[in-house]
């Protein structure tokens, strides 16, 4: 879910602290994106045949490596570098949301049936989406397909978000790649939507930076946290009645969760039983993360062509031809990209219109002194 809200608050409060971009502008950036995010997008719009995903010869469903196939082929051709980080062990507080998710899935697949009882072509293609979920073994499927290509794989030793976010506050990548805006609660410093749409779609890249939001938001780091805990997130409940507009309004008025709670009216505002929001609170500011740089291996390396032939077109029943051309276009983009970005060619320039500052040494200001004294004896001798 991320954060309730929160695409639109920004909107509507913090407008400076989003831009658009063209998907090619990002030549040259190293992106860390959440790579169960991306498969839950392929497993619901990639290869699909009406409702049916695509399969090999086994029946084992393949959209989820036809899309990280060739989407990542993409990001690579437009020069950028990629690494997928994939989620670890979720946090005991996450529990609870993963419970509901599994009762809609459930309510889902029984719309389902109905739904292809009255051959309602509308709802089968809904609910078809709905029971849609990201396995064990579609993440294991996806990590051997990155590695064959030579892009690096992170596993998070829990959130996905949070991992990509400590990479990019700690300079490894440019930004976070997802659609769950709660990397920015995380607090990543460049957060990028719909990077990894198809490019049919034609929707530019929504960058959103955290320290223009912040600043437009006038708040601290902390208060937006709180303010994102009180939109409703993961981890725990939000106070029934309280929104994303008015969860900012209290926040700037009281400052805190803490003294909101003080403040607010009881009897207008239920707030749940043993509320966690502290917990929540210290799982957004002190996540579990990796930050060695041995275990990250952060490295982009040359495709294992006879790899991905036999796990593609042998294993999965890709075709040949197309794998092969693919392969020879990860090897075009990865002389590409190498290539660096534009402005890491120039170095700055004097402006000439500044008079150059030469530097001071002891020499040069004895030499500067004498030359005074030679020019007030003169005087005096006139």
């Amino acid at each position: 879910m991320g954060i309730k809200g929160l695409t639109k608050l920004l909107a509507d409060n913090a407008p400076k602290a989003m831009k658009e971009n063209k998907f090619e502008s990002y030549f040259g950036r190293k992106i860390a994106i959440d790579a169960s995010m991306s498969i839950y997008q392929f497993l619901i719009v990639v290869g699909r045949i009406g409702t049916e995903m695509l399969t090999n010869e086994a029946g084992e469903v393949t959209s989820h490596l036809q899309g990280m196939f060739t989407r990542t082929i993409r990001l690579l051709e437009a020069g950028m570098k990629p690494v997928y980080v994939f989620d670890g062990k979720p946090p005991e507080l996450k529990k609870q949301e993963l419970a509901k998710r599994l009762t809609r899935r459930a309510d889902a697949t029984e719309d389902l049936s109905e739904a292809k009882e009255t051959a309602n072509k509308e709802d089968i293609e809904k609910f078809s989406k709905r029971t849609v979920k990201v396995t064990k073994q579609h993440n294991e499927d996806c990590k051997k397909l990155l590695r064959l290509m030579g892009v690096p794989v992170v596993e998070a030793p829990s959130e996905a978000e949070a991992q990509c976010a400590s990479l990019c506050k700690a300079g490894k990548v440019y930004a976070v790649a997802s659609e769950d805006m709660d990397s920015l609660t995380f607090g990543a410093p460049k957060f990028l939507r719909h990077l990894m749409d198809p490019s049919s779609k034609k929707i530019p890249v929504m960058e959103f930076d955290i320290s223009k939001v912040l600043e437009d938001l006038q708040l601290s780091m902390d208060q937006f946290i709180d303010l994102c805990i009180l939109s409703g997130c993961d981890y725990c409940e939000s106070i029934r009645g309280i929104g994303g507009t008015t969860a900012l309004k209290l926040i700037r008025q009281h400052g805190s969760i803490e003294m909101i709670l003080e403040n607010i009216n009881k009897e207008r505002y239920h707030i749940p039983d043993d509320w966690p929001y502290q917990e929540a609170r210290r799982l957004f500011k002190e996540p579990l993360v990796i930050t060695e740089d041995e275990q990250l291996n952060l490295k982009w390396s040359a495709p294992d062509e006879e790899g991905l032939v036999t796990f593609l077109v042998n294993e999965n029943g890709f075709n040949i031809d197309r794998v092969t051309k693919a392969i020879e276009k990860i090897k075009a983009a990865k002389n590409k990209s190498s290539q660096g970005r534009l402005e890491s060619f120039f170095k700055p320039t004097a402006n000439p219109s500044v008079p150059i500052k030469r530097k001071e040494t002891p020499q040069a200001n004895a030499k500067e002194s004498n030359k005074k004294t030679k020019a007030t004896v003169a005087k005096k001798k006139k």
